[in-house]
């Protein structure tokens, strides 16, 4: 569609508005390394989130909680050595924003700083729309996160849909319009009924970005070892897999075996 998603030039916060408004869908994955990073730019990828799923994907952790902040700033400085066009946004971890607002500003001015990221993404709604404000006031755009957040898994009790019942959406609709009225950029819906994510489309000026939200939001968001096959394991009713990229990797993991342990690599083309 035009200019939006031709036009190479670096995609900005202000950018995800205009394809709101033009009514252009939002490409999101997930990354957190610099080769799988570039591999997603060059592809043409809208978005990159460094997400604190690394707990899981990298470090193989069961939740996201145990990730810190010295960890994210690692990945998340090594995508964005990878990006020359997508934006980049950087999750806040678990415990780096919810001690306090001067410690969650703070936190957030190292990971810009100590990345170059272009945004920061927080969980939660009004509970935390004091700290979203304050963060954005210190010039940092702020994506915020409803519905299923990873981050308070153990007071969720699991990782179910959410916002199911009246008084839930009703809450998640409001959470919603205060990130909005906040300044947040981005709104992503994780796991909700794709009625309300599409009414929470309509209602906000932030773009919604969805994962398990229907298909009414204004972009999508996946894991991208989820999305390119690379987990086994894990499919959830919301996961379609774009590409198998285990079994393509292990069979070039075995034929490399097999031409080490039958003398085939390195060949005399391949000897100094």
């Amino acid at each position: 569609m035009g200019y939006l998603t031709t036009d190479k030039k670096k995609i900005t916060t202000q950018t995800f508005a205009e394809m709101k408004a033009a009514g252009e869908k939002i490409a999101q994955l997930t990354s957190y390394d610099f080769t799988t990073a570039g591999i997603l730019d060059r592809a043409g990828i809208d978005s990159i989130l460094v997400g604190d799923s690394a707990s899981n994907v990298m470090a193989g952790n069961e939740t996201t909680l145990p990730i810190t902040v010295d960890e994210m700033i690692v990945y998340a400085r090594g995508v964005v050595r990878a990006c020359h066009h997508c934006l980049v946004v950087c999750d806040m971890p678990f415990g780096s924003y919810q001690v306090s607002r001067e410690e969650a500003v703070r936190n957030a001015v190292r990971i810009m700083k100590e990345t170059g990221a272009d945004a920061l993404k927080l969980e939660g709604g009004a509970e935390i729309v004091d700290t979203i404000r304050a963060i954005i006031a210190a010039g940092i755009p702020v994506e915020g996160h409803l519905g299923l957040t990873p981050q308070s898994i153990h007071k969720l009790g699991g990782y179910g849909l959410r916002a199911k019942e009246e008084a839930e959406a009703a809450k998640l609709l409001a959470d919603a319009h205060a990130l909005d009225d906040a300044g947040c950029f981005a709104i992503t819906l994780e796991k909700v009924p794709a009625k309300l994510a599409a009414q929470v489309t309509r209602e906000v000026k932030a773009v919604t970005i969805g994962i398990g939200a229907g298909p009414d939001t204004d972009g999508q968001v996946l894991v991208y070892a989820d999305a390119l096959g690379m987990t086994q394991g894990f499919k959830p009713k919301f996961l379609r897999h774009f590409a198998d990229m285990a079994t393509t990797m292990t069979a070039g993991v075995q034929a490399y075996v097999d031409a080490v342990k039958t003398g085939g690599f390195p060949s005399a083309e391949e000897s100094y």
